[in-house]
């Protein structure tokens, strides 16, 4: 410790052990304070420290660093002319107030073109979303009509400077907007009103080619276009409502149409099973004719085969069997004439009596 030092602090407390109150009183009264060493240097160094803490309030205030997230690319623009390679994501030095970096978006955006939605709020968002009105167009017969698009594009991160530079931090609006109206326009213009929700696949297809091809064709390619989505097209009221009229039409044609292709295949229904029945009719009725035929060729068959069997000894015997039958008849009626003419199997019999009993018991006996 140094002398001066001791030599207070000895001055400051010998009173107490060796002199009394009022002496240690006088003593202190008459002393000279001296601040300890550390304030003396203070004073040699006090110009490094404030040249440390102007440092650290300039770092502060100038903040001569950027750090850059995933998604992002940075710009560097020194003295106002922008670096051409950019900075990729990670933590970055720069020079304050000779060098600026600008920090742009390389991720997925949106462009919505609709009626719906609060464009002012929605924009002031920051969500890589952006609204802007429908796309007002006239057809081909000067009708208005207004389409709803969805636009997915995103930054070129290696073209992002020289896309700055050209077009500026409003890039979006100077490229990706009136390349997508200016499409809309011109396919849309070629068709009627009408006709614009038949041809809603052909019209979307034709307008996504559209702004490829344009915005592919500007000089560095500074945007990728993702796709391109029509969500709905408006049509002026009057022309929706002869749209609906004329599907309601088209419905009740539909509609007619069914009944009559019903009523026709009732109506073939119904003549088929005509037919049907008619033809079953006609084949039972072939069956049975030739079922018929069948026997009567088997009766005429059987007559044929009878009429070869047929003998005159054959017949004499039949006949004599008839003869025989009379014979016995004749034992009952004693006064009938019977007159018997040969030929044939069976001989005729013509019988002749003036008595109705004899008749009749004759007759019995036939």
């Amino acid at each position: 410790m140094p002398a001066d030092l001791n030599d207070y602090f000895k001055k400051k407390n010998g009173g107490n052990s060796s002199n009394g109150g009022e002496d240690n009183n006088k003593g202190s009264s008459n002393m000279n304070f001296e601040p300890p060493q550390f304030f003396k240097d203070f004073g040699k160094k006090s110009s490094l420290v404030y040249v440390i803490i102007g440092l650290i309030v300039l770092f502060v205030i100038a903040k001569p660093y950027v750090v850059i997230n995933s998604g992002e690319v940075g710009i560097k623009a020194t003295a106002g002319k922008y670096d051409p390679i950019p900075m990729q994501p990670g933590f970055h030095v720069f020079l304050p107030f000779i060098q600026k970096v600008f920090i742009v978006d390389t991720r997925v955006r949106v462009m919505n073109f609709t009626s719906n939605e609060d464009i002012v709020s929605y924009n002031q968002r920051g969500s890589g979303i952006r609204l802007n009105n429908a796309i007002s167009v006239l057809d081909n017969r000067g009708l208005p009509v207004s389409l709803d698009l969805t636009v997915q594009y995103k930054l070129d991160a290696e073209s992002a400077p020289q896309t700055i530079a050209t077009w500026g931090m409003a890039w979006e609006d100077k490229i990706v907007s009136p390349v997508v109206r200016d499409v809309v326009r011109s396919v849309v213009g070629k068709y009627a009103a009408e006709k614009l929700p038949q041809m809603r696949n052909e019209i979307a297809i034709k307008i996504e080619d559209g702004i490829r091809k344009d915005i592919e064709s500007l000089p560095g390619t500074p945007v990728k276009l993702l796709a391109v989505q029509m969500r709905e097209i408006i049509l002026p009221t009057k022309i929706k409502d002869q749209i609906e009229r004329v599907q309601i039409a088209k419905q009740e044609a539909e509609r007619t149409k069914y009944e009559v292709e019903r009523a026709n295949q009732e109506a073939l229904k119904k003549a088929a099973l005509a037919e049907g029945e008619a033809n079953a009719r006609e084949i039972r009725a072939k069956g049975q004719a030739k079922a018929i035929k069948i026997e009567a060729d088997a009766n005429a068959y059987a007559n044929k085969e009878i009429s070869k069997s047929l003998t005159i000894e054959l017949l004499q015997l039949r006949q004599i069997e008839t003869q025989g039958k009379f014979n016995e008849a004749l034992k009952v009626n004693k006064d009938a004439k019977i007159f018997l003419t040969p030929g044939g199997a069976v001989p005729n019999i013509w019988v002749d009596t003036k008595n109705k009993q004899q008749t009749t018991a004759i007759t019995n006996a036939k």
